[in-house]
């Protein structure tokens, strides 16, 4: 039993003595930055939106204004 206690206590000596550094880093290490602040992602999405949407509203008003051509000049020829 003392045998099986002693190689524990070594193994968990060597763990110990081999991570330390290791830990000793991590300790030290700088912790990170806040992270940027989402809004500028936002207003790019938004815009990319409003761009999009803006795109549709100009395809819808020049088919309208195709279709009134047509009409105006159906009502020319009679």
């Amino acid at each position: 039993m003392t045998k099986l206690m002693q190689t524990r206590s070594l193994t968990l000596a060597r763990v110990l003595v081999l991570c330390a550094p290791a830990l000793a880093l991590g300790a030290c290490a700088v912790p990170p930055g806040p992270p940027p602040p989402p809004a500028a992602c936002d207003a790019c999405a938004l815009a990319q939106q409003a761009q999009a949407t803006a795109n549709q509203a100009l395809s819808v008003a020049q088919q309208a204004m195709a279709r009134a051509s047509a009409m105006y000049q159906r009502g020319l020829v009679k």
